[in-house]
C-alpha cells in the first residue's frame, strides 16, 4: 500500500486519487507517520461495503437460526401464496 503525508495529499490530491484508481491499490494518508485516512477507488469501496453487508447478513442469519427465530423460504413462499 502506498503512503502519502497529509500535506502532500493536500498539494497533489487529484494525482493521488488517479494513482490509486490506476494501480487499484489504496493510498494511506498519514499524519506524523500514523495512518489517518485511506484513498481508494469508488468501485473498490463499493465492493468492500457490499462484502461487509454480506458478512453482517450472514451473521444475523446464523444468530436467528441459533435462536430458532426465522421462517424458512418454503414457509415464506406459502405465506405469500407463491407455491
Amino acid at each position: 500500500m502506498n503512503e502519502v503525508a497529509v500535506s502532500e495529499a493536500r498539494d497533489r490530491l487529484a494525482e493521488v486519487i488517479d494513482e490509486s484508481r490506476r494501480s487499484g491499490e489504496p493510498v494511506s494518508v498519514t499524519r506524523r507517520g500514523r495512518r489517518v485516512a485511506v484513498i481508494l477507488g469508488s468501485e473498490d469501496f463499493d465492493r468492500l461495503v457490499d462484502s461487509a453487508d454480506d458478512v453482517e447478513d450472514r451473521r444475523e442469519l446464523a444468530a436467528a437460526r441459533a435462536d430458532d427465530d426465522y421462517v424458512p423460504w418454503d414457509g415464506v413462499k406459502a405465506a405469500l401464496g407463491l407455491e
